[in-house]
């Protein structure tokens, strides 16, 4: 008898603490179900986000793909123009240089003419 008085008293003195205990683990399931809906929304966010600049990051190196193509493109004209200045200018002092004789053959025969 005296033992289950001691089982007594001790389930007496104990009751406080199993209750508190109880008390906490239902806040804490709580707290975890909180935590993991935020989790679940902050997730579904970033993953938006992210999903987002993919698909931005997809169209600016397609982007970045078309102005490398329009630049090799250029570059390419840009070449075969400065091929044909190089032979205009070529072809301009070749003129020059013939319109000089013709000038000096002009005086030449003018001189010439003066002297008979």
């Amino acid at each position: 008898m005296v033992e289950s008085v001691k089982i007594n008293e001790l389930e007496l003195t104990l009751k406080p603490f199993y209750r508190r205990a109880s008390e906490a683990e239902e806040r804490l399931s709580r707290l975890e179900a909180a935590i993991n809906s935020k989790k679940d929304t902050g997730n579904e966010e970033q993953l938006k986000k992210v999903n987002d600049l993919q698909s931005k990051l997809e169209a600016a190196n397609a982007e970045l793909v078309s102005e490398k193509q329009k630049a090799r493109v250029l570059a390419a004209e840009n070449e075969k123009l400065q091929y044909r200045i190089i032979h205009l200018l070529r072809s301009l002092k070749n003129a020059d240089l013939k319109l000089q004789q013709v000038k000096a053959l002009e005086q030449l025969e003018g001189l010439k003419l003066q002297d008979s």
